[in-house]
C-alpha cells in the first residue's frame, strides 16, 4: 500500500476532466503531482520513455504503449485505460514487470452507439452534401435513403453494439447482428436477429462495426469481406482504424460497389490530407469522437481514476484486464 500523496501520476487522455473539471482538482488533493499530456493528441513511445520514468500511475488515452515505454517506467503501478481498448498496451511486458492494466468497460458504450446512428442517418440523408449545398447559396434536392424497412447489419454484438440495437428499434428497421459469443437473451429481447456472418454482410443496407482489435479482426474488413456486401450498401466504422484494409474499401468504393461510407477511426490517426479516402464525397469522416461526450468522459474519468488509486492503495481494481 502506498502513501498516495507521495505518487506521481500520468495523465494523458486529452478529455480528461472535460465533462466534469472537479475531477482534475479532486485527484491532485489526492495525489502528490501530476502530469498531464503536454500535446494535443495521443503520445507515442518516444514520448512516453521521457515522461513515464518516476510515474506510480498512469491513466492512459490512445498513446502507443510498447515494451520500450513500459521498460521505462521504472516505478509504475498500473496503466487505467481510459476507454475499453487496450490493443495500445503491451500486456505481455505489462504483466512481466508486474503492472496492473484496467479499463473502463461500458462507460462510452451509448456516446458511442449514439454516433454510429448519427452517421447511418448523415449517410442516409446526404446530410454533409446539404449542407455544404446550402452554405453555397445552392438549394438541391438530393434523393435519400430511409431507414424505416431497411436491414441494419452489425458486425460485433458486445456491450456497444447491443446499444445501437435498442436504439435502432424505433426506426422500424429490420436488425441483424453477427457475434460468435451472442448475448441470444438480450438479441430475443430487442427483436434482433443473430445470423452468420456472411447473412449479415448479404443483407444489411447499412453495416456498422463494432468489434474489438485483435489478430483475427485486424484488416478483417478486406477485399473478400466488402465484396460479400449488398452492393449499394453503407458501412460505418465507430470501433478500430485497422479493422479495415483502406486500400481494399478505396477499391470497393471506386468500383461503387459500396454506396458510401463514414468513418471516425482510421488506421493512421490523423490519417493525414493525402489519405485518398478523405477526396470521395461518399464518405464522411470525423476525428476519432464517438466517445467525446460529457457523459462517457465523465464515466471514464471517475472509472480511471478509481481504479488507477485503488491499486496505488493495495486494494483490488474493479475491471483488471491482467
Amino acid at each position: 500500500m502506498m502513501d498516495l500523496k507521495s505518487c506521481c501520476l500520468l495523465v494523458t487522455p486529452t478529455s480528461f476532466g472535460k465533462g466534469d473539471p472537479r475531477l482534475r482538482t479532486e485527484l491532485e488533493n489526492l495525489v502528490g503531482k501530476v502530469i498531464y499530456n503536454p500535446t494535443s493528441r495521443p503520445l507515442n513511445s518516444d514520448e512516453l520513455v521521457n515522461l513515464l520514468p518516476g510515474c506510480d500511475g498512469y491513466i492512459a488515452g490512445l498513446d502507443a504503449i510498447n515494451r520500450s515505454a513500459i521498460m521505462a517506467a521504472d516505478n509504475l503501478k498500473v496503466i487505467a485505460r481510459y476507454g475499453v481498448g487496450v490493443d495500445n498496451v503491451d500486456l505481455e511486458a505489462a504483466t512481466e514487470r508486474g503492472i496492473r492494466v484496467t479499463n473502463t468497460p461500458g462507460a462510452n458504450s451509448v456516446s458511442v452507439a449514439e454516433l454510429a446512428i448519427a452517421l447511418i442517418l448523415a449517410l442516409a440523408r446526404n446530410i454533409p452534401e446539404a449542407c455544404a449545398a446550402t452554405r453555397q447559396g445552392e438549394w438541391p434536392r438530393l434523393n435519400g435513403t430511409s431507414i424505416e424497412d431497411k436491414c441494419i447489419g452489425l458486425v460485433g454484438f458486445g456491450a456497444i453494439g447491443k446499444q445501437v440495437a435498442r436504439r435502432l428499434a424505433g426506426f422500424d428497421c429490420r436488425i441483424l447482428a453477427y457475434d460468435p459469443f451472442p448475448d441470444m437473451p438480450y438479441a430475443n429481447e430487442h427483436q434482433v436477429e443473430i445470423r452468420p456472418r456472411e447473412y449479415v454482410l448479404n443483407q444489411a443496407d447499412f453495416l456498422s462495426l463494432h468489434l474489438p482489435l485483435t489478430l483475427k479482426t485486424r484488416e478483417i474488413v478486406n477485399s473478400q469481406f466488402l465484396a460479400s456486401m449488398k452492393p449499394g450498401s453503407f458501412l460505418v466504422n465507430t470501433s478500430r482504424g485497422e479493422l479495415i484494409d483502406e486500400t481494399a474499401l478505396l477499391e470497393a468504393l471506386t468500383v461503387k460497389h459500396l454506396r458510401g461510407v463514414a468513418l471516425d477511426v482510421f488506421t493512421r490517426e490523423p490519417p493525414g490530407v493525402d489519405n485518398p479516402l478523405l477526396c470521395l464525397p461518399q464518405v464522411i469522416v470525423t476525428p476519432h469522437t464517438a466517445a467525446h461526450t460529457d457523459g462517457a468522459t465523465i464515466r471514464m474519468g471517475r472509472m480511471s481514476v478509481q481504479d488507477c488509486l485503488a491499486v496505488l492503495r493495495g486494494d483490488i481494481p474493479h475491471h483488471p484486464i491482467n
